[in-house]
């Protein structure tokens, strides 16, 4: 059975044990909300999650970009990866830095592969279209 959590979200398919999911656990969820990217997910049921904003500096009169990067608890039953959009909520804290919590995985953000491996993927690319070119012409 899955729980109300008070905002328009779709519940997860799959459940879990966990006691601070917010669909199958005690956690409530208030306060804050954002959207961004997972860019790790090395601890378990945690993940860091990073997203951009602008912020404008009245000497130049223009924006620049920033970005938020903070730990957030992922429950099993939404299956987080690195790369993916994820929505985040405010709850208590779970923990010393943990005190948001992801409440939908909105899928593959478009392009992460390529944003996160930099040159080298670009280089390994070039080589292929290489080989592919000279495959044709053969």
């Amino acid at each position: 059975m899955t729980n109300n959590i008070g905002i328009k979200t779709q519940a997860p398919k799959k459940t879990c044990q966990d006691d601070k999911c917010p669909f199958h656990g005690s956690i409530k969820v208030r306060g804050r909300q954002h959207t961004g990217t997972v860019v790790s997910t090395k601890m378990r049921r945690s993940a860091v999650v990073q997203w951009e904003h602008r912020h404008f500096i009245p000497k130049y009169e223009r924006y620049e970009r920033r970005h938020t990067k903070i730990t957030v608890h992922a429950p099993d039953c939404l299956e987080v990866k690195e790369g993916d959009m994820v929505r985040i909520a405010e709850t208590r804290p779970l923990s010393k830095t943990k005190n948001f919590t992801v409440i939908e995985n909105l899928g593959r953000e478009k392009g992460y592969a390529l944003k996160k491996e930099g040159r080298e993927e670009s280089k390994v690319v070039k080589k292929e279209l290489k080989q592919e070119e000279k495959n044709e012409t053969s």
